[in-house]
């Protein structure tokens, strides 16, 4: 059966949309609770659709963000790689859990991004971010159902497009 039917710029918009999303101007008071979007997405497409979707295109997107941002070049990319590798590790696992544990899953993950980052910024002799990388991890778990609920449907309407699609 073809796998390569499937379109994957919907996935790229989607990874686009979510580095748009950690871009945009919020008040301090949001800002300080800004989930990480990307990391979210990045779980979730190498959840989903690993063959399409791996530790290179996490690897991309976490360059974007590193321009975006002005963060050590790699920064970002080194956390979302590993985030991408230990997904697609355990994704036949990852995916049949009950949601509460899939969540709690994506929280460990978003950690594991946290103190990488926490890490390099440390390393690089940058200034703390304090408590708001900490709380953007707690956001992060709570938002994850929705926004798999929304990643869900864009997945299924890509896969219904494409009958060839196993």
């Amino acid at each position: 059966v073809s796998r390569g039917n499937v379109a994957r710029w919907p996935v790229w918009l989607a990874m686009v949309a979510a580095a748009a999303l950690m871009s945009l101007p919020l008040p301090d008071a949001l800002n300080a609770v800004r989930p990480a979007w990307a990391t979210l997405a990045v779980i979730y497409w190498v959840m989903m659709w690993p063959g399409r979707f791996g530790v290179g295109s996490a690897w991309m997107v976490g360059l974007l963000l590193d321009v975006r941002h002005g963060a050590t070049l790699g920064q970002h990319a080194l956390a979302l790689s590993v985030v991408a590798y230990i997904t697609l590790r355990f994704h036949l696992q990852i995916r049949i859990f009950p949601l509460w544990q899939l969540t709690a899953t994506v929280f460990a993950l978003l950690v594991l991004e946290a103190f990488i980052l926490f890490w390099i910024d440390g390393v690089a002799g940058n200034p703390p971010v304090g408590l708001a990388r900490w709380s953007q991890v707690v956001t992060g778990a709570v938002l994850w159902p929705p926004v798999m609920a929304i990643m869900d449907r864009l997945r299924e309407q890509l896969e219904r497009r494409d009958t060839t699609f196993a």
